[in-house]
C-alpha cells in the first residue's frame, strides 16, 4: 500500500500545478484498440461453389464409369513408378473395404483410413470401392468418391485401377509419398 500524502505535499503539489489546465477526459484504451469484426464478402458464393462441387463433382475430374480403368499421378512422379503400381509390384500395405457403405460413411472412414496410414507411415495402399454395378443411373457413387477425395488429398502421389485378381476396376492402388 502506498502512505497518504501529508498536507505539506498536496499544498506544494497544488502550488506547483496552479496555472495547468486540466486535459478533456477521453477513454483510455490499454493496449490496442479492438479491431473491426471481419466480414467475408463472399462466403455465401463459396459456400455454394463448394456445395455444387461436393454434390456434382468439380470440372476437372472425370465422369468415372463401372468399367473404365481410374488412374492419376502429381506432376513429377515418373511413369515408371505408375507403371509398377499398376503391375502390383508394391507391397500392399494397408486396405480399405468400402462395400456396402453409404456416401457419407465411406467418405469419414476414408479420411481415417488416410490419416491413420500417413501416420504409419505407408507408402502403398488398396482400396476397394466396388463397380458401382447397383448404383443404378447415378453410376458408381462411391468410385467417384474415392477418386475425388485422393485427388485433393496432397499426400497421394499416384492411383490406379487394381489388377484384376485384386478387384480390378473395383479397386485401386495407391502410392503415398513417404515422410521427409
Amino acid at each position: 500500500m502506498k502512505p497518504k500524502p501529508d498536507e505539506d505535499e498536496i499544498a506544494l503539489f497544488r502550488e506547483a500545478t496552479r496555472d495547468v489546465t486540466p486535459l478533456s477526459q477521453t477513454p483510455r484504451f490499454v493496449g490496442d484498440p479492438p479491431k473491426p469484426r471481419a466480414r467475408a464478402r463472399f462466403a455465401r458464393a463459396e459456400h455454394r461453389m463448394v456445395l455444387e462441387e461436393t454434390l456434382h463433382g468439380s470440372a476437372d475430374e472425370p465422369e468415372l464409369m463401372a468399367a473404365d480403368p481410374s488412374s492419376f499421378a502429381r506432376p513429377g512422379v515418373p511413369e515408371t513408378t505408375l507403371r509398377k503400381l499398376r503391375r502390383g509390384q508394391y507391397r500392399v500395405q494397408a486396405e480399405l473395404d468400402l462395400h456396402g457403405l453409404t456416401q457419407a460413411e465411406a467418405k469419414v472412414l476414408l479420411r481415417e483410413f488416410l490419416s491413420a496410414a500417413l501416420q504409419r507411415d505407408a507408402r502403398c495402399l488398396r482400396i476397394v470401392h466396388g463397380k458401382g454395378l447397383r448404383s443404378g443411373t447415378r453410376g458408381p457413387v462411391l468410385r467417384q468418391l474415392v477418386n475425388s477425395t485422393l485427388r485433393r488429398t496432397a499426400q497421394v502421389l499416384a492411383f490406379t485401377s487394381a489388377r484384376q485378381v485384386d478387384g480390378g476396376t473395383g479397386a485401386l492402388y495407391v502410392l503415398l509419398a513417404g515422410r521427409l
